[in-house]
Formats: structure tokens, sequence, C-alpha cells
């Protein structure tokens, strides 16, 4: 029981700050604000930045691939990004 975060963007993977994270650290949530503050100081934080790479890419073809390449982060909408502006109807409802 608690607080659950399902999504953050941009991910890891995609170099965001949740990349950087390591067991131990401090890491402050405020639901109310929509914020997760990583609690390491700017130096520290730009030495992992300097020494971290993205894992290889798992996906060469198909599904996963398209998936990947184009489905945007969770901030935008998690959609496909050749479909962006295509749509002119209003959203009457939640997407997720």
């Amino acid at each position: 029981f608690g607080t659950v975060v399902l999504h953050v963007a941009p991910e890891a993977q995609a170099g965001g700050p949740l990349a950087l994270v390591k067991t131990g650290d401090r890491i402050r949530v405020s639901a109310s604000r929509g914020e997760l503050t990583l609690l390491v100081e700017d130096a520290e934080l730009a030495a992992r930045r300097a020494n971290w790479a993205p894992e290889p890419p798992h996906y060469t073809r198909g599904y996963a691939k398209l998936y990947v390449d184009h489905v945007l982060q969770a901030d935008k909408g998690a959609d496909l990004d050749f479909l962006v502006g295509k749509d002119t109807r209003p959203v009457t409802r939640e997407s997720h």
C-alpha cells in the first residue's frame, strides 16, 4: 500500500533522470504536484551522466521495434509520433 508511480518521462532507457538513480539514492515524491525529485547533488549527477550509456537495442524489427522508435513518452500521450496532429476530432474521454 502507498503511492505508486506509473509513468516517468523521459524513460530511463531514453536517458531520463531515472537512468542515473543508484541503489540508496533518496527520491522525494509529491503526488499533489506531480513531481519526483532525485536528491543527489548536481555534480554527482553530471559525473553519472558522463559515464552513462543506453543499453543496446533489444529489438531490431517488427512491432516491438516500431514501438520503441515511434511511441512518444508518457508526458506526450504515448501516441505514435507519425499520428500526432493528424486527427482533428476532439478527445471525448481520457485516453488511458
